[in-house]
């Protein structure tokens, strides 16, 4: 899963691809044309790539995160083909915010406050997502941001574990998404019952 990023304005006329998270001490860096590949160097795993002049190919459309068209997949690959780089990137066009049920919901064995849950988020897809919200409980209808997404803060959501428990993304409080509560209570956005599980939570 690639997710992309341009703001000229800040950062500069730069496409930032990124797959995945990397620490200062595994992170490491190879440049050849206008590209720069960032890897571990313990796996030599790509995590991200970034593009300079992106524009004299073409100009992404948005500031902040963007989705690029297949025809701009395909440059992009073109461009880091040309740069002597391996990778293939790809995008996921599917909503990364959507309403979840939740299926299960019980404590982590390691922690007083965590629930382990299982949450379906759309035709049968299950995530098991670990939260810490109060109010967390079995048959809430939530909003889930799933791997990949993009919170309103700039926060990137990947997988990963909480207390050595897997997770697969976030159940979101109000907060979080920057929109009203209509309940006013604090933790989790909890929405109607009769919200439909898999249907986008943002509206495009």
């Amino acid at each position: 899963m690639w997710l992309s990023f341009y703001n000229k304005e800040h950062v500069g006329d730069t496409l930032l691809l990124t797959s995945g998270e990397i620490t200062r001490e595994e992170l490491d860096t190879q440049s050849s044309k206008n590209v720069t590949r960032i890897f571990n160097r313990q796996t030599d795993e790509t995590v991200s790539y970034n593009i300079f002049e992106i524009s004299k190919t073409f100009t992404p459309d948005g500031n902040g995160p963007v989705l690029l068209t297949e025809d701009q997949v395909e440059k992009v690959n073109e461009i880091i083909k040309d740069a002597g780089f391996t990778d293939t990137i790809t995008q996921d066009a599917s909503p990364k915010f959507v309403v979840g049920y939740v299926k299960e919901c019980v404590p982590h064995e390691d922690s007083d406050h965590l629930k382990i849950t299982q949450t379906e988020v759309d035709h049968g897809e299950v995530l098991q997502i670990v939260c810490g919200a109060s109010n967390i409980k079995k048959g809430q209808k939530v909003v889930v941001a799933k791997p990949g997404a993009v919170m309103p803060d700039g926060l990137i959501i990947w997988p990963g574990e909480l207390r050595g428990v897997a997770s697969q993304g976030m159940i979101c409080s109000a907060k979080e998404l920057q929109v009203d509560n209509p309940t006013g209570k604090k933790g989790i956005l909890v929405l109607d019952s009769e919200a439909e599980t898999g249907k986008a939570f943002f509206s495009e």
